[in-house]
C-alpha cells in the first residue's frame, strides 16, 4: 500500500501469548499500529515453542510487531515497562486474572498516570460468577454449547480452529478501535475487556434464539434438520468429496438442469424448499448414486456454471495450491526462526482495493529491545547497562 495505513502513528504494547491476544495485535498491527511485543527475557514467549496443533500459533500472529524482552520480575524491569507504555496509545494483555496488576501494571494505576491510554485486557470470561475462572478455547466451546452442536449427538467435539481465540481477538480490537475514535472526541482513553465464554455466546446465539422461537432444542448440527433439503455432503467417482447446497427454488431448477434432473424439476410436489425438505428422503439416494458416478471436477464445473453454492472438501494442507489464496495479496510470507519461508493468509480485509500486507517479517525474541530502549529515551551507557543486568534482552543480530 502506497499510502499511511489507518492506525500509523499509533503504538500499542502487547503483553501476551498464544493466540487471542496475539489475534488483535496482528490485526492492529497489519492495519498499521506500531506494535511492540513484551516477551520474557530470555528465549521470548514460550508459543514460540510449542509443538504438535500450537506449533503455527506464532508465525499466523505475530508478524507486523516488534519485539523486546523484558525482566518483569525486577524492579527496573518494572520501571522500563511504565515507561514504554507512557510512550503509547494502547496496552493489550491476556495473562491470568491480576497478573499484571501484581506488578502494578494494571489497568487502574496505568489509566490513572496516563488518562489517554486504552487499556484492553482479554480474558477467560467478562464480569460475572466465572471471572476469576481459568478458561481455554476447549472449556467455553464445552460449557458455551459449541461442542454440542459440532460434534454428533453424545459426541461433543471441539471446532477445528481456535474460533473463540481468534473472535476474542478481533473484538478487542473493534473495542480498540471504537476507544481510539472516542478519544479524539473527549481526549481520554478507557478500559476494556473481552471475553473468551462470550465470544462463544455470540457464535451459539442463533441456537439459543431458535429455541426461544420454536420451543424446540437445537439439535447437533450432524443431526439437525437442514432448512434446505440439499445441503449436503456428497462422495464422487474418484473417492473425494464434495459439499452441494441448494438454498432457492430459482437454484433447485438451475440444479436439476445442470445434473439432467429434469422430472424432479417439473415434480409439482417438489416445487418448493418446504416441499424438498419434507421430501427429502425420496429423492436424496438419487443424488449421492448420480454425483458418486462422477468426479469432483466434473462437478465442480457442472456447480460453478450453474451458479450454485460447492466446496471441495479439502485438508488445510491442501490450501497452500488453492488458486484463490494463490492470488496476489492473498497470502503473508513469513520467515520462521530457521529461514524457511512459509505463507499464512493476509488479514481477511481489502483497504482501498488492496489487502494488508507484510511491513515487519515474525521478530526474534527481543530483537528490537535496544533500538525501543532508545525510542523512549535511555542513552546508550544506559541500554547497555540494562543488557549487562538482564532488565532488557540484547538484540539477537548483536549476540557474538
Amino acid at each position: 500500500m502506497t499510502n499511511p495505513l489507518p492506525l500509523a502513528g499509533i503504538r500499542v504494547i502487547e503483553f501476551s501469548h498464544m493466540v487471542m491476544g496475539p489475534t488483535c495485535g496482528v490485526v492492529l498491527a497489519d492495519l498499521g499500529a506500531d506494535v511492540i511485543k513484551v516477551e520474557p527475557i530470555g528465549e521470548g514467549d514460550n508459543t514460540r515453542r510449542l509443538l504438535g496443533s500450537g506449533a503455527g500459533y506464532f508465525p499466523t500472529y505475530n508478524r507486523n510487531k516488534r519485539s523486546i524482552t523484558l525482566d518483569l520480575k525486577s524492579a527496573e524491569g518494572i520501571a522500563f515497562a511504565r515507561r514504554l507504555i507512557a510512550s503509547a496509545d494502547v496496552v493489550t494483555e491476556n495473562f491470568r486474572p491480576g497478573a499484571l496488576e501484581k506488578q502494578g501494571l494494571g489497568p487502574d494505576a496505568l489509566c490513572a498516570a496516563n488518562p489517554r491510554l486504552i487499556y484492553c485486557s482479554l480474558k477467560g470470561f467478562l464480569k460475572g460468577p466465572y471471572e476469576t475462572r481459568a478458561a481455554l478455547d476447549e472449556v467455553v466451546q464445552m460449557m458455551g454449547g459449541l461442542a454440542y452442536m459440532t460434534g454428533p449427538p453424545g459426541r461433543p467435539l471441539r471446532a477445528g480452529a481456535s474460533v473463540n481465540d481468534v473472535m476474542g481477538g478481533m473484538f478487542a480490537a473493534i473495542g480498540i478501535l471504537a476507544a481510539l475514535q472516542e478519544r479524539h472526541r473527549t481526549g481520554r482513553g478507557q478500559i476494556i475487556r473481552s471475553g473468551l465464554f462470550e465470544s462463544n455466546m455470540f457464535l451459539v446465539a442463533q441456537h439459543m434464539a431458535q429455541f426461544a422461537v420454536t420451543g424446540t432444542p437445537a439439535a447437533p448440527m450432524p443431526a439437525r434438520v437442514s432448512a434446505w433439503a440439499v445441503y449436503d455432503v456428497f462422495n464422487t467417482k474418484d473417492e473425494s468429496q464434495i459439499f452441494v447446497g441448494v438454498v432457492s427454488d430459482t437454484q433447485w431448477r438451475q440444479f436439476c438442469e445442470a445434473f439432467d434432473l429434469q422430472d424432479l424439476a417439473s415434480d409439482p410436489e417438489l416445487a418448493t424448499n418446504r416441499q424438498r425438505v419434507v421430501a427429502r428422503e425420496r429423492f436424496m439416494p438419487r443424488l449421492r448414486e448420480i454425483f458418486g458416478k462422477r468426479t469432483r471436477a466434473e462437478i465442480e464445473i457442472a456447480c460453478e456454471a450453474a451458479g450454485l453454492p460447492f466446496a471441495p472438501i479439502k485438508r488445510p494442507d491442501e490450501l497452500f495450491e488453492d488458486p484463490h489464496l494463490n492470488f496476489p495479496g492473498a497470502m503473508v510470507e513469513v520467515n520462521l526462526p530457521n529461514g524457511r519461508p512459509v505463507r499464512i493468509p493476509a488479514l481477511p480485509l481489502e483497504l482501498g482495493g488492496v489487502r494488508p500486507g507484510l511491513r515487519h517479517d515474525l521478530p526474534k525474541a527481543g530483537e528490537h529491545s535496544q533500538e525501543i530502549a532508545q525510542e523512549i529515551g535511555y542513552g546508550q551507557g544506559e541500554i547497555k547497562k540494562l543488557v549487562a543486568d538482564a532488565v532488557i534482552g540484547e538484540a539477537p543480530a548483536l549476540v557474538s
